[in-house]
């Protein structure tokens, strides 16, 4: 009866007690879910466009911070001529990742695509460190570490400004690909590959357009979470936490990477403060993935995918 008291019932009482630092761990918990869900979109942007699961997302998040840090600190260039050339390295990575890699595999079988994205993955973290090294780089920008003091509420300055950044370049890519003719042909190409080319729409252009977005998505994503843990090859790792955030959202859908960034973001920072004692701590580490799999068991297609019905 203890182990339940304090399990069930501490919680509450803490929050009844601690109003303000309830709603302090309930907002670092939805700012780190905006991160995530940037990540996701990454995810979400490719697997729309060619059906597969791009494994090497988080390896692109590693690179784009590695290539991004060396410009900084190997040859001292201002981080928003680093920030431009980085982008230019993250198209061209594109282009010929859809030239070498994926124009030879069109029409083939998603796993066959799944197997190539990892082999891209252990390519790019290797090709990463072999430029760069595999030292802790710290990125310093200039965002301010310390805390605003709002009604009693701490709310760190570079979590909100990495929340803002992230919640901007995903409401920009919301709307880009939903009232935009690129996104309308990339909904096309994510409903029927072969009708979509029937009617015009190049395949490999959408392609090539996505896995840039990708790529630029994961520079974004590299920086904050570089500047937050620095740049090591652990922040690919960051992608891993993604998976929950598609399995609560749906693979497809856009709008369910930010809600499902959002839930995992708040569920985990409040389960590990109010639960973590009762249950020996580290629940941050395991809550997301627990909480994917009962969405597998009882909405497998997630909040905002489409139920698949086969019919014989």
């Amino acid at each position: 009866m203890g182990l339940l008291n304090a399990v069930f019932v501490d919680p509450f009482v803490m929050i009844a007690d601690a109003p303000l630092f309830f709603v302090e761990v309930l907002i670092g918990g939805l700012m780190a879910g905006v991160m995530y869900s940037l990540v996701a979109l990454g995810f979400v942007l490719i697997f729309k466009a060619s059906g597969v699961f791009n494994f090497a997302q988080g390896a692109m998040v590693l690179f784009a911070a590695l290539f991004f840090a060396g410009l900084i600190d190997d040859f001292g260039i201002n981080p928003w001529l680093a920030f431009a050339m980085t982008t230019g390295v993250m198209i061209l990575l594109a282009l010929v990742t859809e030239r070498i890699v994926l124009r030879p595999l069109v029409n083939q079988a998603p796993i066959i695509l799944f197997m190539a994205t990892i082999g891209i993955t252990f390519f790019l973290d290797g090709f990463g460190q072999t430029i760069w090294g595999s030292e802790v780089r710290t990125l310093a920008l200039g965002i301010p570490q310390d805390p605003w003091i709002i009604g009693g509420i701490y709310i760190n300055k570079f979590d909100l400004f990495a929340a803002v950044t992230c919640g901007a370049l995903v409401a920009v890519l919301a709307l880009f690909f939903q009232f935009t003719p690129t996104g309308r042909a990339l909904r096309a190409v994510a409903d029927d590959h072969q009708a979509a080319m029937s009617v015009g729409i190049p395949l490999k252009v959408i392609w090539t357009i996505v896995w840039s977005v990708a790529g630029i998505v994961a520079l974004v994503a590299g920086i904050m979470w570089g500047t937050k843990l620095g740049v090591q090859p652990s922040i690919a790792l960051v992608a891993l936490k993604a998976l929950p955030v598609l399995i609560l959202g749906g693979f497809t859908s856009v709008p369910g990477a930010i809600v499902g960034g959002l839930i995992i973001g708040a569920g985990e920072k409040i389960a590990e403060v109010f639960w973590g004692d009762a249950v020996g701590g580290a629940i941050e580490d395991w809550f997301a993935y627990m909480l994917a799999m009962v969405f597998l068991l009882f909405r497998p297609q997630g909040l905002f995918g489409e139920r698949i019905i086969e019919r014989v």
